[in-house]
């Protein structure tokens, strides 16, 4: 299932890097984990645990850039799975 483009939007951006930031969007939680550049490549979207992990879907995002450079050519997200409460 792909994310939803206002999801992808926010996820577009750069974050604290190698950081793991805890949001609400669209009356769902969802965590994601950034990279040493500061880009989201792990999502997870669900519902909250007590414990702060996320029971729902995890996402993983490949980034393709340009060679000798820092600049994305392009990126994806893709299901990886269910979580839920281990």
């Amino acid at each position: 299932m792909p994310l939803n483009p206002k999801l992808e939007k926010l996820l577009a951006k750069a974050y604290e890097p190698n950081h793991r930031h805890n949001q609400k969007y669209g009356g769902k939680d969802i965590t994601f984990i950034t990279n040493d550049l500061g880009e989201p490549v792990t999502l997870f979207i669900g519902k909250r645990n007590e414990d702060g992990s996320i029971a729902g879907e995890r996402y993983v995002r490949t980034i393709v850039r340009q060679p000798q450079g820092s600049d994305i050519l392009k990126s994806h997200w893709e299901l990886k799975g269910k979580v839920s409460r281990s």
